[in-house]
């Protein structure tokens, strides 16, 4: 895996910058991880393992109103699930008394100041883009005020948002981030680790980079965003006085055609019932995507592919499709299903005929074949009769023929309705010497279909989902573009030889997709057959 970063960090290592690699990945326990932090997860560990480093795990679990132990415990199951182990765990609420103190350090040396403002007047003061911000009138309070104010604001003394700690760096920054930021704000919450210890909580921005500093992070790798916030991260580790200063890099984070992963979004679908949970197999999230079926290698190999890139951009979701399609052709045994059962009588077969021989994975070497019970009655799936079949239909029709997989040739002779006119049961007739591998029959049947032996047939459920957003739908609030479509559910039947298989198993269901096992007799369809990714190489 080369790319920007890898080259940095090699010649960070040629230079003796470093003597070694350490990363970490910190994600914020306030929702699930989606396919995007995926990406951020490869990147933080794939290059630290490139190069013989290690990379910490750490919580930045600075805000107790919105996280949450469920959050945490399912971060640790998606790290684990994609293939990889932290090699440290870490909070940032571990280093709570740390970056205390060196916040009353730079009270002390006249760089930090409580402010009396109010959040709207602070966006006030700080002016914009083109404008300088001002001066706060409380900028200006001495040393020995702003500590006993600082200190009484850690004892309780003050309401939320009556005060912050601000620092003081240059209100006509060219940059934001830089005028004034806030460090400290006052939050009367009980932390789901240090309890209610602590009513003030440390900012992200100066939480993040003393938390890197103290557990000497070599390269600190985050998403384009935090770009802006580069020179707040090195005003932080300069100030505390940090010997080893860590150094961050900033990459594009993935973005996936007609998919929002905005953790406030996805929670409002969660909490609105517009899904079945965190882990619906529409969401975007890695427990989504796990429960989906997608495999972690294919997530693994499509982070890879998208590479690690400087500018924004948008990849299509299709080229994620197509690296778990690629996967699961090479990996997933091959079986029959039948979603939308037809019956199907085979008039003159008599039982005791030659069972077929099915391969297990075409694609994939000593996979060897097994045995498919025929009979009878089987059932075929409505797609693949028809009564007024268009030109070239080369599936069942009256009058012609067509290949069972694995089985023998079979005539369709007519059909049989029910009294409501709907189809009770399809008639044929199968040629005894056109078994398949051993065809004397000396007829060519166009189209091969699959099939299931109706006496032994296992009822399932197979739940196809669609997009969770509809790309034909404009509006502003994505609510509003739901597809009220993207579930469908099938109750058809798959051969026994599936029952014993254990959950989570993915299988390719001939001629209808890829499947997972979701529950005994239940499957959900991972990706379909066709791959619409369209290569621009």
């Amino acid at each position: 895996m080369e790319n920007f970063i890898t080259e940095i960090i090699e010649e960070d290592l040629r230079e003796g910058r470093v003597e070694g690699v350490l990363t970490r990945f910190p994600p914020e326990p306030n929702g699930y991880l989606h396919i995007g932090h995926a990406k951020s997860i490869c990147l933080n560990f794939g290059v630290a393992e490139q190069y013989g480093g290690k990379t910490n795990l750490r919580f930045d679990d600075t805000n107790p109103t919105k996280e949450d132990v469920e959050y945490v415990d399912s971060i640790f199951e998606d790290i684990r699930w994609l293939g990889f182990q932290w090699d440290k765990l870490f909070y940032a609420s571990d280093y709570f008394d740390q970056i205390f103190e060196f916040a009353v350090k730079l009270v002390k040396e006249g760089k930090a100041y409580v402010d009396d403002l109010s959040a709207e007047e602070i966006r006030e003061y700080r002016g914009t883009l083109k404008e300088p911000g001002k001066n706060s009138p409380y900028r200006d309070r001495s040393v020995e005020e702003n500590l006993d104010l600082f200190m009484r604001m850690k004892a309780g003394e003050f309401p939320d948002g009556s005060r912050v700690l601000r620092a003081k760096i240059d209100m006509s920054s060219p940059n934001l981030n830089m005028r004034d930021p806030v460090l400290y704000r006052i939050l009367h919450a009980s932390h789901h680790r240090t309890g209610d210890k602590w009513c003030i909580y440390p900012m992200y921005d100066f939480t993040h980079p003393i938390s890197d500093a103290i557990e000497g992070i070599t390269h600190s790798i985050c998403t384009l965003e935090f770009e802006d916030h580069r020179p707040l991260y090195d005003w932080a580790v300069d100030v505390c006085g940090f010997e080893k200063k860590p150094h961050q890099y900033e990459f594009a984070r993935l973005n996936l055609t007609n998919t929002v992963m905005s953790k406030r979004f996805l929670r409002r679908l969660v909490e609105e019932g517009k899904v079945e949970g965190w882990d619906d197999p529409r969401m975007p999230t890695i427990c989504g995507i796990r429960h989906r079926g997608y495999p972690p290698e294919a997530v693994k190999k499509f982070c890879e592919l998208v590479g690690v890139a400087k500018a924004n951009s948008e990849v299509d979701y299709a080229y994620l499709e197509h690296c778990v399609r690629d996967y699961l052709n090479a990996n997933a045994e091959r079986a029959m299903a039948v979603k939308n059962p037809v019956k199907v009588v085979i008039t003159n077969y008599e039982p005791g005929g030659a069972d077929g021989m099915f391969d297990i994975n075409p694609g994939a070497e000593n996979a060897g074949s097994r045995p498919v019970r025929f009979g009878k009655e089987i059932y075929i799936d409505a797609d693949d009769f028809s009564e007024n079949p268009p030109p070239k239909y080369f599936r069942m029709k009256i009058g012609g023929v067509v290949r069972l997989k694995s089985a023998y040739i079979v005539r369709c002779t007519g059909v049989v309705k029910k009294e409501d006119g709907s189809i009770d049961y399809v008639e044929c007739e199968y040629l005894p010497d056109s078994f398949s591998g051993n065809d004397t029959s000396g007829v060519k049947a166009k189209g091969t279909i699959q099939w299931v032996n109706a006496e032994h047939a296992v009822p399932t459920t197979f739940k196809v989902y669609g997009e969770l957003l509809d790309p034909e739908k404009d509006a502003e609030d994505f609510m509003d573009k739901l597809n009220p479509n993207s579930l469908t559910v099938y109750q058809g039947y798959t051969e026994p030889y599936l029952r014993e298989k254990a959950v989570g198993e993915r299988f390719q269901f001939i001629r209808m997709g890829y499947y997972v096992k979701e529950a005994e007799n239940t499957y959900i369809e991972i990706v379909g057959l066709k791959d619409s990714f369209k290569s621009k190489s």
